[in-house]
């Protein structure tokens, strides 16, 4: 009888000493970790939510970036962007809502997309028959800046806005007009 209880305990004193052990074992850090962009001009409210890889001297478009390809715009899940009420996206209409933002880059235009379907993994479900919209956007090099982290930046003037993508020497520029409120 005491074998059998000292056994127990001895079973008991493993199985939680192992539990504590991987409750304490850190969080790693995602390497291409999250980030969120938004603007506002009076009630309407831009969001944007993607995830930052990096270029870790690697050869960014044309390479771990295929040219001519759907690209998720970022790493992880598909970025995506809200907008609280209907505004204008590279010269389109687009009405309130989430949308995911896809791309094909090329080396001198980049087609951008925006796409129905939310909380997609990657471009790997992309469904061409949910685009919303698509248009295309010339590349401008970066000169002598080199982006590390694929970044997004929302550059705000009142009632329009420019989103840029920014990586390694690559700029692209997305026109964005918000739409003024009728009384």
């Amino acid at each position: 009888m005491v074998q059998t209880t000292y056994s127990i305990l001895i079973i008991l004193f493993i199985t939680f000493t192992a539990q504590v052990t991987e409750a304490q074992q850190a969080i790693k850090p995602r390497s291409s970790p999250t980030a969120i962009i938004s603007a506002r001009y009076k009630d309407t409210y831009i969001k944007i939510t993607y995830c930052q890889p990096h270029k870790r001297g690697r050869e960014v478009f044309g390479k771990l970036v295929p040219y001519n390809e759907v690209w998720r715009t970022g790493a992880n899940e598909a970025t995506e962007i809200t907008t609280t009420r209907d505004i204008y996206f590279g010269g389109n209409l687009v009405p309130a809502g989430t949308y995911s933002i896809f791309s094909i880059p090329g080396p001198d235009e980049w087609t951008i997309i925006l796409n129905k379907e939310n909380g997609l993994w990657g471009s790997y479900n992309y469904n061409s028959k949910l685009d919303l919209l698509r248009f295309k956007v010339p590349v401008t090099d970066t000169g002598n800046t080199t982006y590390e982290a694929f970044s997004m930046v929302l550059d705000q003037r009142n009632n329009v806005a420019d989103l840029l993508l920014l990586w390694d020497k690559t700029k692209i520029i997305i026109p964005i007009q918000f739409i003024e409120s009728k009384p």
